[in-house]
Formats: structure tokens, C-alpha cells, sequence
């Protein structure tokens, strides 16, 4: 049996990891070994970031909630304004509530008047 060599894959493997690490400075954009490391870090920092982009979009929405509750009425906060959601039955998540509070300013009123109605008066 004929010996088959593996350049063609070993090469096609290099391409590869090179093109990834196009952009990247010095020797980890051309010498293989040292480009294997650098993308293969950028990718693990790729993976936890798609985790961390989605705590920090949930507390930007909470932010633009708070802030947009509060401008409303001074006495309501975050925390009672969801409370207040709930208990009047409204489903609606905090992405489109921020969304609302941004862009409908009128629409988000009427859900603020709404949650407040439905909180028990204190005393």
C-alpha cells in the first residue's frame, strides 16, 4: 500500500486557524502555534461573553424601567412597580417594557397607572 502523506489537510487546518486570527498583531496573526492560542482564547472569551450580554441587556432594561417608573411617580419603585404587575395580572417582560418606556412613553403610563392601582395602599 502506497504511503499517503498529510499535507494537504495539515495545510488546510493552518489556513484555518490563520484566516481566524486575521487582524490580530505580530507573530499571532502568521506563526500557527502562537495564532492556535490566540484564537483559541478570543473563542473562550467569545463564549462567556454571549453569557454576559445577556445579564447586562436584563440590567439595562431594569435600569430603563426604574427611571422611567420613577419619572412617572417619585413614591413607586422598581420592585413595587413589578410587585404591582403582577398582582394586576400583566405578562409583559422587561425588554418590552423598556422598549415601551423609551419609545411609547403613553402606553408605559397607562401600565404604570395600572400596577399602581393593583398594589394594596399602605397605611
Amino acid at each position: 500500500m502506497a504511503r499517503v502523506k498529510g499535507g494537504t489537510t495539515t495545510h488546510a487546518r493552518h489556513k484555518k486557524v490563520i484566516k481566524a486570527a486575521k487582524g490580530y498583531y505580530s507573530r499571532r496573526k502568521n506563526v500557527f502555534k502562537t495564532a492556535t492560542q490566540a484564537v483559541d482564547k478570543a473563542n473562550q472569551y467569545a463564549t462567556r461573553d454571549r453569557k454576559n450580554r445577556k445579564r447586562n441587556f436584563r440590567a439595562l432594561w431594569i435600569q430603563r424601567i426604574n427611571a422611567a417608573v420613577r419619572s412617572h411617580d417619585e413614591t413607586l419603585t422598581y420592585s413595587r412597580f413589578i410587585n404591582g404587575l403582577a398582582l394586576a395580572g400583566i405578562e409583559v417582560d422587561r425588554k418590552v417594557l423598556a422598549d415601551l418606556a423609551v419609545h411609547e412613553p403613553e402606553a408605559f403610563a397607562s401600565i404604570v397607572d395600572q400596577a399602581k392601582s393593583a398594589l394594596p395602599q399602605a397605611a
